[in-house]
């Protein structure tokens, strides 16, 4: 299944690159993106088995987060954005909402963009006077046209997903929605209207 050397790039420095080697890059990018959701999805289940003290593991919660969002008839784009808003709990440990955005960027609007970069610190003012921070440090941000959405994402559908007894939709049921989602960009450097 791998690719045979005629069907790789000849050059060893992209400065002697060539039409035909760019060419063969982009054809092997088409099967490789296609399988993002798939490598994202099993990026998700490596955080089952990890409670970090809490009542759930985190993949408990961000299934949770998921089905209260669905449950509360919001659209595909942002139940799939509560289903991946803490993805970056396992390589980004010190700021995981900014891995979840990153991740999701090209493929959601830029007010989901904003709530999934911003959440942390936004979630925040449930919790931050415990630990001795500014649980009002959402505050240098009102005024966005986010901050609302993000402020409620929070309040219904992160904050209260920690419940062992609730009856959390399987990931199965999100499968579907993170590859509609995540089936083609809306923008990135990489299409050609972005470069313009």
């Amino acid at each position: 299944m791998g690719e045979e050397p005629h069907d790789r790039a000849q050059f060893h420095a992209m400065t002697q690159g060539t039409q035909d080697d760019w060419m063969k890059i982009a054809a092997a990018a088409v099967p490789f993106n296609k399988e993002l959701p798939n490598r994202v999805l099993a990026h998700l289940e490596l955080l089952s088995g990890d409670c970090g003290g809490f009542a759930v593991d985190r993949l408990e919660h961000s299934l949770q987060s998921a089905s209260l969002a669905q449950r509360d008839g919001m659209d595909e784009e942002y139940v799939v954005c509560a289903l991946l808003h803490d993805i970056g709990d396992t390589l980004a440990s010190h700021n995981h909402a900014e891995l979840g955005a990153t991740i999701l960027k090209p493929f959601v609007s830029e007010d989901n963009w904003w709530m999934l970069q911003h959440h942390g610190i936004f979630q925040g003012y449930y919790f931050f006077h415990y630990l001795g921070l500014d649980r009002n440090m959402r505050e240098r941000f009102r005024g966005h046209s986010a901050y609302e959405r993000t402020a409620a994402f929070c309040a219904r559908h992160d904050q209260n997903a920690f419940d062992p007894n609730y009856d959390t939709m399987p990931l199965e049921a999100f499968v579907p929605m993170v590859h509609r989602v995540m089936a083609r960009p809306k923008r990135s450097i990489y299409m050609r209207e972005a470069a313009e």
